[in-house]
């Protein structure tokens, strides 16, 4: 039972050697110890600090970014569109100068069918007006004195006569 009821003499000895301990580590090692703590903590709350600025930062970016990105969308779209208007407008060009390429080559076509038609029926004019000469110059040299004999001379000289 010794060992649990220690006697006053150990008790005052291990009284004064803790309390000179706790001298001499208060003036030696509580300082140093101390301001190390201190130190830290303050390490500690200035990147706790940091860490929030750049959080703030971050989100500010974030959002900038998302504003970017909605101005770059935009401006693609608007890109687009004016694009689709380029295109749609060339193309109403195109058609239109087509059309007007179209409507000339018909035109030119048919000046040129009306001419080799007039062309056509001057030639038979002309053919119709000599076989006609032909006819009556073979009924004249022809002196007849019957009508019906006549008759039957230019039906005659009609089949005689080739048409080109």
């Amino acid at each position: 039972m010794d060992l649990l009821t220690p006697d006053l003499g150990l008790f005052v000895w291990n009284l004064v050697a803790f309390l000179i301990l706790l001298l001499i580590l208060g003036k030696t090692a509580w300082k140093p110890i101390l301001k190390s703590l201190k130190e830290r903590e303050q390490g500690i709350s200035d990147s706790l600090a940091g860490a929030e600025k750049m959080k703030a930062e971050m989100a500010q970016l974030k959002n900038e970014n998302e504003a970017l990105l909605a101005k770059a969308r935009e401006e693609r779209a608007q890109m687009l569109k004016e694009a689709r208007e380029a295109k749609d407008k060339m193309i109403n060009e195109a058609k239109e100068q087509a059309k007007v390429e179209a409507a000339k080559i018909i035109a030119d076509a048919q000046a040129a069918i009306e001419s080799q038609k007039n062309a056509a029926i001057t030639e038979v004019k002309n053919q119709v007006g000599t076989l006609v000469v032909e006819v009556a110059e073979k009924v004249l040299r022809r002196e007849l004195s019957d009508k019906a004999q006549q008759e039957s001379y230019i039906r005659q000289l009609s089949n005689e006569v080739k048409l080109n």
